[in-house]
């Protein structure tokens, strides 16, 4: 027989590896050892001298064409780098979605967001149990007990909120307390389970039985609610599972449970070594799928084999699905994928020798068994995450995932904060740019506003040309032009290296700074306020004037503008962006869009994304939309109010630990803040980047115009944060209210914690609040810059500090941007007219 056709299909598709975890640094304390073996502590010195070790550790240094040692792969390993071996271990796995449960506790793992510039798609599972975790280890903010009712609310509304976000739940019931669910436990038993869990302490660790199958059944009545798949682990793991409690068949009280029926679960890891059972399981029972991650490639080649049989010995073909359940390190992904191609295409041979398949069924069961299975069950074509072409991988007989897009847009945003693009053909694209980027004259990040033009001074001219290499993970499908995608991309040399020009690495830089020296994290969210403006002619010229004359959040102003809206949040949720609140701000025709809290690359980025569709959608419907700080000098202005905070290992340590502590913030929190503080002056020069920004940051007009901090005062600069749900007295975050449209984001955050490092180092100590109206201050608060020039006179005082986080060539080229601008703003009185149409 002839299995080249069967050998082309499993080579060439493009895997969906429904079923992994997150990636760590190369300098975790999780040991890379655990890549070959769920063995740990004492166990894991016997792991070299089982079979999957040897073959496995063969194959890798084979890729890296390093020496068979585990000494040699570790030392390729760190001299390479953790983006090098995942770009190896990935372009070999040629895997294209990733869905991560990343309820895995594992040190310095990297969040679902890096994982994107792996595979052009990164889903989440969410792990329930881990979430109920950390619901219990949240204080409640009346400083009450949990309880069984406070509980369930708390879990069943985090579980809803996220549906929209993940692709499917996970329960590790097995781990916990096994498999044999009790579908008739009582809230009594479940509140006295509470109990008992809450009493051992905190970090809370949920192992009373009674409890585990509570949350359990809630969560299968979430998902069969929002017809979310659940994801069970079953088989075998490490020591913290019950082996004789993780038989699949112990699920029968569920599976034949009539308010579960229509619930779609998938058992996992081939439920080694209930290979069998879980076999019967998906013959039987129409609402059970299979997933063989783990057995491959952790058992023998024999082992692997047989185990793979014995799951197609009954299921249905339709119902097994590939996964790596790869974790931590890249090999693990690696490995997942080569084992499975081979597994996979020798079990389908073997099925045509035997006369059970044909070739081409078997051609079209390697199709269903690394993709389209889990297109269909994980409804990835409908995910609101982007991917190309993924509506017609299951329709393809070459499986591929290559964008069929007529046009994709390269953008980047520079020193005036003008949005900018180059645009390609979606082929050359794909055949050239993705991996080389495109030419760009060096200049041209360092435009102005009013004219493009060489800025003399800024250290850049018309010779030199730099690349735009695009950033895969923040491409999109542009939600107003189907036939397009954007991508926001970097700025290198031809070398391939950072160019030090470039807003996007000096965030990079600082950030990492931040990392290396604090292990810090800084989180960010903005509001971002903007006109909406319509088109009227007056004595024969065209004029642009606010939609309506409405006051602060008027339920007619989002009543008359709702459509739009309605639009643009589902532009936004097509792109991974989520909107926390929109209201009709107190301008005329304003409004206010506030952001959810994320990363501050991440924030930057979608603050970008942002205002390109609020943009295009108002233009859609026959509206201008603009940012600038100042259109009508007779009305408030428009900030991009950025919230801020710090993390530590995922927790937020800007908050004080207990409200006793002064201000509610933590000693860390308050040096950081207080750094901002200091530097505040020269910070507008990056956030307040226009001279048209000042008309804006007036005394009593809620923008911040003098020197000090305040809790929840809505006049100082700098205002300390308590959002509801924070129990009372803390703090979680701080506001910048200076932050404006004409700011480029990354160069404003990255300016901003270049203060607050400075705070840090030098242990500044923050002044006493101002929690009263500032007009009872006046001799006592310093007036912050009325100008751009005064804006920039404080920058040279604090030179040295962004010198060495932003560096001194780009601070130059800032420097000149701000002071061409100034210039030519106060030669030409009127000319801010023209920025509705650039901001």
């Amino acid at each position: 027989m002839d299995f080249s056709d069967l050998r082309r299909a499993v080579e060439e598709v493009e895997l969906i590896d429904a079923h992994a975890h997150n990636i760590v640094e190369l300098n975790s304390n999780f040991p890379f050892i655990r890549a070959f073996s769920e063995a740990h502590s004492d166990a894991v010195s016997f792991a070299p001298h089982s079979l999957s070790f040897k073959r496995s550790l063969r194959e890798i240094a084979e890729l890296y064409g390093s020496q068979c040692s585990l000494p040699s792969v570790e030392e390729y390993r760190r001299v390479s780098g953790l983006q090098s071996i995942c770009s190896t271990c990935f372009k070999a796995a040629k895997i294209s979605v990733i869905l991560i449960d990343d309820g895995f506790e594992l040190d310095k793992k990297h969040d679902l967001r890096w994982h994107e510039s792996l595979t052009p798609l990164v889903g989440r599972i969410l792990r329930v149990e881990r979430l109920a975790e950390k619901i219990l280890d949240e204080v409640l903010p009346d400083g009450s007990q949990w309880t069984m009712d406070k509980f369930t609310e708390a879990f069943v509304s985090k579980l809803k909120s996220a549906a929209a976000e993940i692709f499917g739940l996970k329960s590790i019931a097995a781990y916990r307390s096994g498999l044999e669910i009790n579908t008739k436990v009582t809230n009594k038993d479940a509140e006295e389970g509470l109990t008992d869990v809450l009493n051992a302490g905190k970090p809370v660790r949920i192992t009373n039985k009674n409890l585990v199958d509570y949350i359990f059944l809630q969560s299968l009545e979430v998902a069969q609610s929002y017809d979310l798949p659940m994801q069970i682990h079953t088989g075998f793991g490490d020591t913290d599972l019950d082996m004789r409690l993780s038989n699949p068949l112990h699920l029968r009280a569920v599976l034949e449970d009539k308010r579960y029926s229509k619930c779609r679960i998938v058992l996992l890891h081939a439920s080694y070594p209930f290979s069998r059972e879980a076999s019967y399981l998906a013959s039987v029972y129409s609402q059970v799928y299979l997933d063989f991650g783990l057995a491959i490639p952790k058992l023998s080649v024999h082992g692997m084999t047989s185990s793979v049989k014995e799951l197609l010995e009954l299921a249905p073909i339709n119902k097994v699905m590939f996964s790596t359940d790869g974790y931590a390190f890249p090999e693990t992904f690696y490995l997942g994928a080569k084992k499975s191609r081979e597994v996979v295409f020798s079990v389908l041979r073997d099925a045509c020798i035997d006369g059970d398949l044909s070739v081409p069924e078997a051609v079209e069961a390697a199709k269903d068994i690394f993709a389209r299975n889990a297109i269909h069950f994980y409804k990835i074509k409908r995910a609101t995450c982007t991917i190309t072409s993924l509506h017609n991988l299951s329709q393809k007989s070459n499986i591929g995932l290559e964008a069929e897009l007529s046009l994709v847009r390269l953008m980047w945003v520079d020193i005036s904060g003008q949005h900018r693009c180059r645009v390609v053909p979606g082929k050359r694209f794909n055949d050239v740019v993705k991996v080389h980027g495109v030419g760009l004259a060096s200049t041209v990040i360092a435009m102005p506003s009013y004219l493009d033009t060489t800025i003399e001074g800024s250290g850049l001219n018309a010779v030199g040309e730099v690349t735009l290499m695009p950033d895969l993970s923040t491409k999109s499908r542009i939600p107003w032009s189907k036939q397009e995608e954007m991508v926001l991309c970097n700025l290198q040399t031809k070398q391939g290296e950072a160019w030090e020009y470039c807003p996007r690495e000096a965030l990079r830089r600082v950030s990492k700074i931040l990392k290396d020296e604090f292990d810090l994290v800084v989180n960010a969210g903005f509001e971002n306020e903007f006109y909406l403006l319509k088109s009227v002619t007056r004595g024969g010229k065209e004029e642009w004037v606010p939609i309506d004359s409405t006051h602060y959040s008027s339920t007619s102003a989002f009543d008359a503008t709702s459509p739009l809206f309605q639009e643009v949040i589902a532009a936004l949720h097509s792109l991974g962006i989520l909107v926390e609140q929109i209201h009709a701000e107190a301008g005329k025709g304003q409004f206010e869009m506030i952001m959810r809290y994320t990363t501050c690359s991440e924030a930057a980025d979608e603050l970008i994304y942002t205002r390109e569709v609020i943009k295009a959608i108002a233009r859609k419907h026959g509206l201008l939309a603009t940012f600038m700080p100042k259109c009508f000098l007779d009305d408030i202005g428009s900030g991009a109010h950025v919230h801020l905070s710090l993390s530590q290992n995922g927790q937020n340590v800007f908050m004080a630990s207990d409200a006793l502590s002064k201000h509610g913030i933590s000693v860390t929190g308050k040096e950081f803040m207080a750094g901002v503080l200091h530097h505040i002056a020269s910070i507008w020069a990056f956030v307040a980047a226009h001279p048209n920004s000042y008309q804006r940051l007036q005394p009593h007009t809620w923008s911040g115009a003098f020197k000090c901090w305040g809790n929840e005062n809505k006049e100082a600069p700098l205002r300390a944060a308590s959002p509801p749900g924070i129990p009372n007295g803390l703090v979680s975050n701080f506001e910048l209210k200076s932050f404006d449209a004409t700011a480029n984001p990354h160069l404003g955050l990255a300016a901003i914690i270049a203060a607050g490092i400075d705070g840090l180092r030098r242990h500044l100590s923050l002044p006493e609040p101002v929690d009263t109206e500032l007009e009872n201050y006046p001799e006592k608060l310093q007036r912050l810059p009325s100008t751009l020039y005064e804006s920039l006179e404080a920058l040279d005082k604090d030179d040295d500090i962004y010198k060495e986080f932003i560096s001194e060539k780009l601070l130059t080229a800032i420097k000149a941007v701000r002071k061409a601008e100034s210039d030519y703003y106060s030669e030409h009185e009127d000319a801010y007219k023209n920025l509705v149409h650039i901001y």
